[in-house]
């Protein structure tokens, strides 16, 4: 049995949910699916799939397997579409998602320069914070910061993701420097939602992380806000790099606690699983893994 087959068949199985469903798609029995997952699991000596009569569900070493798969399917497809369309050029609208103020700072001005060089290609641009449906909704391509859940889209890393304690220099002036993570219970600390607590290393265990529950007399549910409260000298807030990077380097915002910063995130391109990717989304998604992946991008405080 070929081995691209089985990775496919688990691709599929994981994306539809079911043995029977990807079965359907694919002509053949559910039977025949599973031998295929089987043979799969066998060689690689790991159980990637849990299987009951009601559910199936990925195992932890299937879900980071799944992942590799589909950029690694993804990219067997670009390279035949590469092949195939020889020098034909993009055209067509594109509809990209992205969340409000990462899309306002990264994505509008990436895709304002991809437009200059593809004049055959139109994008409406819709930036929200909600998670939107990308097949329902008919969205070519969202932007998402974070951990994935959804593993019938495949994704595609744009970019890591660090997360920071940032406060004015009048605020530590004022309130003095924490030196461990505990001592923000005596800062006021700006935060989207307290109760979710922010997140940071755990010394005492390497690879695992602690949340520490914060609290402080300001809330908001816009990011935007508690980044400016943070440069009014207000409190200390966690904020992404992508957002306070310019604010460091110039000294308007200091970081704190780095040495106990939580391993990054990602910044991921989506798209649905079971749709043929055109020319111009593919081209799309290079350009921003081009911009966004490259070190010099960052430091230059786009």
């Amino acid at each position: 049995m070929s081995n691209f087959k089985e990775i496919e068949a688990f691709v599929s199985v994981a994306a539809k949910g079911s043995l029977s469903a990807a079965a359907r798609a694919d002509g053949v029995t559910p039977a025949m699916m599973g031998r295929r997952v089987d043979a799969l699991e066998e060689r690689l000596g790991v159980k990637l799939l849990l299987r009951t009569t009601r559910k199936l569900s990925l195992t932890f070493e299937g879900s980071a397997f799944l992942e590799d798969c589909q950029r690694i399917l993804n990219d067997l497809a670009n390279a035949e579409a590469s092949v195939s369309l020889g020098g034909v050029k993009a055209s067509g609208h594109i509809k990209v998602s992205a969340p409000a103020g990462f899309g306002r700072r990264h994505v509008a001005p990436l895709i304002r320069d991809f437009l200059r060089t593809h004049a055959d290609v139109s994008c409406s641009l819709d930036l929200s914070d909600r998670l939107v449906d990308l097949v329902n909704e008919g969205v070519d391509c969202a932007i998402r910061i974070g951990e994935l859940s959804d593993s019938s889209l495949v994704s595609v890393r744009l970019a890591d993701n660090r997360r920071v304690v940032v406060a004015s220099p009048e605020y530590l002036a004022r309130c003095g420097m924490p030196a461990t993570p505990d001592d923000l219970t005596r800062h006021d600390c700006l935060s989207l939602d307290p109760q979710r607590g922010w997140v940071f290393a755990d010394p005492e265990t390497p690879g695992k992380t602690r949340t520490i529950k914060v609290s402080g007399r300001f809330e908001c549910n816009d990011g935007t806000v508690l980044h400016e409260w943070a440069l009014g000298g207000i409190g200390m807030a966690w904020r992404s790099m992508w957002e306070v990077e310019r604010d460091l380097a110039s000294g308007a915002l200091v970081s704190v606690l780095d040495s106990f910063a939580a391993p990054p995130t990602g910044i991921y391109a989506l798209f649905p699983q079971n749709r043929r990717l055109p020319l111009r989304v593919r081209l799309l998604i290079d350009h921003l893994r081009g911009c966004l992946g490259r070190p010099d991008y960052w430091r230059g405080g786009a």
